[in-house]
């Protein structure tokens, strides 16, 4: 199997696993593979364990912001071990520049994503920039998928 099928079913999980995110606005999804293409860990984006999960937290923009763990750090720190050579795939979009420099210190080699639609990049958009820039200094490797 081609590597683009493997991104491809990979960037699916990750779509999945998007959905489970109780975040009304934005839902994302992050999956960890090994080299030998075996999942290591997945997360979404949501409060911690342990704190409240309530709508109306999510609703408040300030609130929300201020809680809530994107789903790559959630994935990075639900794995039990190195994630030294893995390959992250992220759903809608790629990793902002707060969650890239913590990819980056995972050594994570690798960011697969969707490319950005016009409303993200308008959104985010010099969020995403910066990412690469921070991807491409450390050496990991990003491929955006039309």
């Amino acid at each position: 199997m081609s590597q683009l099928k493997w991104d491809e079913r990979f960037l699916g999980l990750a779509r999945h696993i998007a959905a489970w995110s109780k975040d009304p606005s934005t839902k994302t999804g992050a999956v960890i593979v090994r080299p030998d293409r075996t999942i290591v860990s997945l997360g979404y984006n949501g409060f911690p364990m342990g704190m409240k999960d309530d709508s109306e937290l999510y609703d408040n923009r300030e609130v929300k912001y201020s809680r809530v763990v994107h789903c790559e750090i959630n994935a990075i720190l639900f794995a039990k071990e190195s994630l030294n050579g893995c390959t992250l795939y992220t759903w809608p979009f790629i990793s902002c520049d707060r969650c890239a420099v913590q990819v980056i210190q995972a050594k994570i080699v690798r960011c697969v994503a969707p490319w950005p639609t016009t409303d993200q990049a308008a959104r985010w958009g010099d969020s995403f920039i910066r990412s690469r820039e921070f991807f491409y200094e450390a050496g990991v490797t990003v491929h955006e998928i039309q």
